[in-house]
């Protein structure tokens, strides 16, 4: 029997109202152009066991770019503005701050292969030229933000092997310029957006995305994974279930042998009786 069909996607005009929604319940005091604020922020909301960020002082901070260069580790600028943030596998600890989004200008964030946890701060909404967001190898946890949907530039979402969870956000399908996305190794459930799944059909020049940008969530399901399956039974169950089966044959055949063995004395009763009625009448 053939799969039934996957649900119809939400209206566009429905999920556009969600995010603006969003958007205004935002909390304020986010995106103020700042970068010495977002990397001041940034810094005291991680743990650097390793030094890697020995450099992140202060005074690097009220200057932190000079043209296209930077004194800060893993900081790139263009123009005088901080434009690429990359501390990857770094060993950072903490959290991600939500200030990050005073650096408004920036295109690229790159926290992966890190012992962040946490949750994804929603705030990375304000990123409104962010191309590259690559959170993964980490264990942040919570949801996936669906305000990243207003992130209208972002090319890559990478959010595999952390402990994300809830369901993947239908916004996230609006993002048309996406090329690449993983969500995989995650407690992610429910069903796969439609918008994700099957792209070329909101535009042919759309990529697909195939199971390995979803696989390694247990309670997530539809295409291009697996439809939903139903619960399992457990082995003790299953073991139950066998007994009781067993039980019950054994009760059957035994009830039916009884009645078979009442009935054929009943039978053989009924047959004695006859022959003596028939022995005691008079012949005429």
């Amino acid at each position: 029997m053939a799969p039934p069909p996957p649900p119809p996607p939400p209206p566009l005009w429905w999920v556009g109202i969600l995010l603006l929604v969003e958007l205004l319940l935002l909390p304020r005091g986010f995106a103020k152009n700042d970068d010495e604020a977002c990397l001041s922020d940034l810094r005291r909301s991680l743990t650097d066991p390793s030094g890697s960020l020995r450099t992140w002082t202060p005074a690097n901070f009220a200057a932190p770019c000079n043209g296209f260069t930077s004194y800060l580790h893993g900081v790139t600028c263009n123009n005088g503005r901080i434009y690429k943030l990359s501390l990857a596998g770094l060993a950072l600890g903490g959290a991600i701050s939500p200030y990050v989004s005073n650096c408004s200008n920036l295109q690229s964030l790159d926290l992966s292969s890190n012992q962040l946890a946490g949750p994804i701060p929603p705030e990375l909404s304000a990123l409104l030229n962010l191309a590259v967001l690559n959170l993964s190898s980490n264990r942040l946890s919570g949801p996936i933000p669906p305000q990243l949907a207003l992130c209208a530039y972002l090319n890559v979402i990478d959010l595999h092997s952390n402990l994300l969870s809830g369901p993947i956000p239908d916004q996230l399908g609006l993002l048309v310029r996406l090329s690449t996305f993983d969500v995989s190794y995650n407690r992610l459930e429910g069903p796969i957006p439609v918008l994700l799944a099957n792209r070329s059909g909101m535009s042919p020049g759309l990529p697909r995305f195939n199971a390995s940008s979803f696989v390694g969530n247990r309670d997530l399901y539809g295409y291009p994974l697996p439809p939903i399956k139903g619960r399992g039974l457990s082995v003790l169950a299953i073991v139950g279930i066998g007994l009781g089966s067993g039980l019950l044959s054994l009760v059957l055949s035994f009830t039916a042998v009884c009645i078979w063995l009442r009935v054929t004395e009943q039978a053989a009763m009924m047959a004695a009786d006859e022959g003596k009625i028939s022995h005691l009448m008079p012949d005429y």
